[in-house]
């Protein structure tokens, strides 16, 4: 079974709740806080948030023989940068008992 979704609305509401702070002041805070993050991944930066994880850029080799999966094409892919994402030792030690077969908290 797949796991519910948390969207950014369900984080206002959340934060609205433990802190009674506006929502308008949190949705803000929070848009800020994303637009700093793409912008500093854009830079080639590292953001390290301990406890939760590190996002960096790491460059990805050009493929010259790949294939469209949908045509069967043979296509050229170019270096590109992706986004990755290693957690930190507390968010491995909390999700490492999650079973597949277990069932997912709300």
């Amino acid at each position: 079974m797949a796991a519910k979704k948390i969207t950014k609305a369900d984080i206002i509401d959340a934060l609205y709740e433990k802190t009674k702070m506006n929502r308008a002041e949190i949705h803000g805070a929070i848009d800020l806080f994303i637009d700093e993050m793409k912008d500093a991944i854009a830079r080639r930066k590292i953001i390290e948030l301990r406890g939760f994880g590190t996002f960096e850029v790491k460059i990805r080799k050009a493929r010259p023989r790949a294939r469209n999966p949908r045509t069967g094409e043979s296509i050229v892919i170019q270096p590109h940068g992706a986004v990755t994402f290693r957690p930190g030792r507390e968010m491995k030690q909390l999700v490492w008992d999650i079973g597949e077969d277990a069932a997912p908290k709300n």
